[in-house]
């Protein structure tokens, strides 16, 4: 059974950060790009960045130079390393697993607020 754990959101207040962790199981973890999105309410789901299995990272506009994704495939595990968060971060954040497939995991709210 394949599974997608993620853990780590909360409410952090503005310029502080939050690290979000998505572990899987049931799937051969290295052999997947990981994603990681975000919606939040009344918008739709967008893209905040992604690792490929080789390591190489892209990010959205909007978080790049904050935000900051990292894997280890030891531990079956995706991170989504976030910096300098914002009012506008404020979001349910996803994890992808995409390989011939894709799984997602549960959604973790993260709210930035004063």
């Amino acid at each position: 059974q394949v599974q997608l754990v993620q853990s780590g959101g909360g409410l952090v207040q503005p310029g502080g950060s939050l690290t979000l962790s998505c572990t899987t199981s049931g799937i051969g973890f290295s052999a997947y790009q990981m994603y990681w999105y975000r919606q939040a309410p009344g918008n739709e789901r967008e893209l905040v960045g992604r690792i490929t299995r080789g390591g190489t990272t892209d990010y959205a506009d909007s978080v790049r130079g904050r935000f900051t994704i990292s894997r280890d495939n030891a531990k079956n595990t995706a991170y989504l390393h976030m910096n300098d968060l914002k009012p506008s971060d404020t979001a349910v954040y996803y994890c992808n697993a995409h390989w011939l497939t894709d799984y997602w995991g549960q959604g973790t709210q993260v709210t930035v607020s004063a």
